[in-house]
């Protein structure tokens, strides 16, 4: 079984093709089961993102193709989220959408867009540890919010390899847990190894810490363009194995559907 739950399309206003090249891509790589997850509106950096009079000929776009390809792969229907500590930014539209999935990821830290180039410079400003720990005690407050079933490339914050000097697991650790006690997913997301940081996402460290936690996971490539759909599938397919993992996760309606792989 293969699963790749986290893709883009043009209405995010930085992707490139159109949704049925992407299904076509995926039915030829072999995915069987394919999530498009665009990122939800939100009243901040609106250039970023779809508009909110853009979700329903997202959502029926989605499931058109999601019949038109019923007898050659399974199309979800799900958003991208951007969380922020200051809940004025979010939909509530979107929050409690009937859609398969919410992907929940931090991508701000108050209004500073981390994985942005434009905004390095912000890394001299600041501790590193005290930006993971800042980014990890964000995640854990999504957790807490129980509107998200997928946590969206859980260590983003590396993404330039500004790395923290102390323990990876033990800056995670309460998040982790939040996530576990949520029933949330951590993703296993691809995206990372052609960014700077070269790595997926997360780390062996904390996928390390989510198998020992029970946490589920499941695959994302994270594609904002034909070519990256499916991207390293097999090699952080072999790296979960390796951890132990036997099995993965996609939704339904937001229920957790189990699969072997």
């Amino acid at each position: 079984m293969r699963i790749d739950l986290h893709n883009h399309t043009t209405r995010c206003n930085h992707a490139t093709g159109s949704m049925e090249e992407y299904i076509k891509k995926a039915i030829e790589i072999g995915i069987d089961i394919y999530g498009f997850a665009d990122h939800a509106p939100m009243d901040f950096e609106p250039e970023y993102r779809m508009s909110l009079s853009g979700c329903n000929s997202y959502e029926e776009e989605v499931l058109i193709l999601k019949e038109k390809y019923k007898n050659n792969i399974n199309i979800l229907l799900g958003y991208e989220v951007d969380f922020m500590s200051n809940p004025k930014y979010m939909e509530e539209k979107i929050l409690n959408s009937n859609v398969d999935y919410l992907i929940g990821s931090v991508h701000f830290l108050d209004d500073w867009g981390f994985d942005n180039p434009a905004f390095l410079k912000e890394y001299e400003n600041k501790n590193i540890d005290d930006i993971w720990k800042n980014y990890f005690n964000t995640i854990e407050h999504m957790a807490k919010t129980n509107y998200f079933n997928i946590v969206g490339h859980l260590d983003l914050i590396k993404v330039f390899k500004y790395l923290p000097t102390k323990d990876i697991k033990l800056l995670a650790y309460k998040a982790m847990k939040q996530i576990k006690k949520s029933n949330m997913t951590i993703e296993i997301n691809s995206a990372g190894l052609r960014k700077p940081i070269k790595e997926q996402y997360p780390s062996i460290d904390l996928l390390e810490l989510a198998y020992e936690l029970d946490i589920d996971i499941t695959f994302s490539s994270d594609a904002h363009s034909i070519s990256q759909v499916g991207f390293e599938y097999e090699t952080v397919k072999n790296i979960a194995k390796r951890i132990g993992f036997t099995k993965c996760v996609s939704y339904i309606k937001k229920e957790k559907v189990y699969h072997n792989y």
